[in-house]
């Protein structure tokens, strides 16, 4: 399966139940893109995000709460019948009440992706055009490669970089300066060549 699986006629939710189930897809604007499913430090940096974030902000635990914290969330817009975000984020304000049997209609205020060679490009290029077009206010870049994550803020239908961050850094991260993360707990449990691992797998 290619990268992005393009159709003479726009791809729909039947192409993307069709992809194995090793695989991960989208649809953005009528193209079908598909993945193998990422191994586990990239499952562990986003689930040590997820973590530092829900307690404060979605749950109200050490922090100001108000917001929805949501691990790879189904969301379905005009433009895009299905994507998933690493990890996204919805103001209760905007967002009251989470559906209980349907996808999620309400574009993010805040998205996550953690970033691997397979996907940086289509991270970088169709997704954060796709999410400036759409009006994510703040989305960061983690990459555990590098041990980095950079933030950016929609600002007049541009990304402004806030700040790039890494390794050990305590930091304050848009919009959730609220609570200090310490990024260094982001990296711990495995070692620099898993990384390389992760990407030569099948």
């Amino acid at each position: 399966m290619r990268l992005a699986a393009k159709t003479i006629q726009p791809a729909t939710l039947a192409d993307l139940e069709r992809i194995p189930p090793t695989w991960r897809g989208e649809i953005i604007d009528g193209t079908l893109y598909a993945f193998p499913r990422p191994r586990a430090p990239h499952a562990r940096v986003e689930g040590r995000v997820y973590g530092d974030l829900d307690g404060p902000f979605d749950r109200g635990r050490d922090g100001p709460g108000g917001w929805w914290i949501l691990p790879e969330p189904g969301i379905e817009l005009p433009r895009a019948p299905e994507f998933s975000p690493d990890v996204a984020g919805w103001r209760k304000e905007r967002l009251p009440r989470l559906p209980k049997a349907s996808a999620i209609t309400v574009v993010p205020d805040w998205i996550c992706e953690v970033l691997s060679r397979r996907t940086r490009s289509y991270d970088n290029i169709v997704k954060r055009r796709f999410y400036a077009e759409i009006g994510v206010g703040y989305l960061w870049y983690v990459d555990p490669l590098a041990r980095t994550v950079m933030v950016s803020q929609l600002v007049e239908g541009r990304w402004v970089e806030l700040g790039y961050h890494g390794e050990d850094e305590k930091v304050r991260l848009a919009p959730f300066e609220a609570v200090e993360i310490d990024l260094s707990a982001w990296w711990e449990g495995f070692e620099e060549d898993q990384d390389e691992e992760e990407e030569s797998g099948p």
